[in-house]
């Protein structure tokens, strides 16, 4: 699984303190909802030029990880 934390950045000015690739201002909730869409990779890449195939893939592992650890109170 690829690392996240290599391509995720949070910063407080930029997206509202949402989760983005690298910095660009495309959030990781933007490439969960194009995926969901049924965009494929492929596409997103075409529409975004400034994203790699690694950014999409470490999107899907944040998402996990954040899933994986996500507290639920009942």
């Amino acid at each position: 699984m690829i690392d996240y934390r290599e391509y995720i950045t949070i910063e407080p000015g930029k997206r509202s303190g949402q989760p983005c690739i690298r910095g660009l201002g495309i959030a990781v909730y933007d490439i969960l909802s194009y995926l969901a869409a049924d965009m494929t990779i492929d596409e997103i890449l075409e529409d975004f030029p400034a994203l790699t195939r690694n950014d999409i893939l470490a999107a899907l592992a944040y998402a996990a990880h954040s899933e994986k650890n996500r507290t639920i109170m009942a």
